[in-house]
């Protein structure tokens, strides 16, 4: 007497359950991460925006001068930023050891303007700097 069998066995459905719910597990943790580092790219690339928006709007200031200044955009990420005279040394000294008069026509500033933002329980930041020639400004006591 043949006896046929048409169907899988307990054993094979309970392994083929374990594959597919180790399968699951993965592709959703792999869908996961993908979408924090999607959010993760989204909050810098705002940061850069916002950072870069803050540098032009130093840059075409008229007048500069050694400043600190923080404030806060809509969104709320939050800037500040710090300008910093690049002086020369006080006295230049020619071959002959006299100081050298000479003075510079132009003055040298370090900008540097940090973005802040919260995510999560921690703060994130993104910092740009540069360096800006200015005319140098006449002052009373220069004259």
């Amino acid at each position: 007497m043949k006896t046929e069998t048409a169907g899988f066995t307990l054993i094979e459905v309970l392994t083929a359950m374990m594959i597919l719910a180790i399968s699951l597990v993965t592709i959703l943790q792999l869908f996961s991460g993908g979408l924090k580092s999607a959010r993760l790219s989204d909050e810098y690339t705002r940061a850069i925006f916002h950072a870069k928006e803050k540098m032009a709007e130093i840059l075409l200031a008229d007048r500069l001068s050694e400043t600190e200044r923080t404030g806060e955009f809509e969104d709320g990420y939050r800037w500040s930023f710090r300008l910093v005279s690049l002086e020369p040394a006080d006295e230049e000294f020619s071959e002959d050891g006299r100081p050298a008069a000479t003075q510079s026509p132009v003055h040298l500033f370090h900008i540097t303007v940090t973005v802040f933002w919260d995510t999560g329980n921690r703060e994130r930041h993104f910092e740009i700097s540069t360096v800006h020639i200015a005319d140098k400004i006449e002052t009373e006591d220069e004259t």
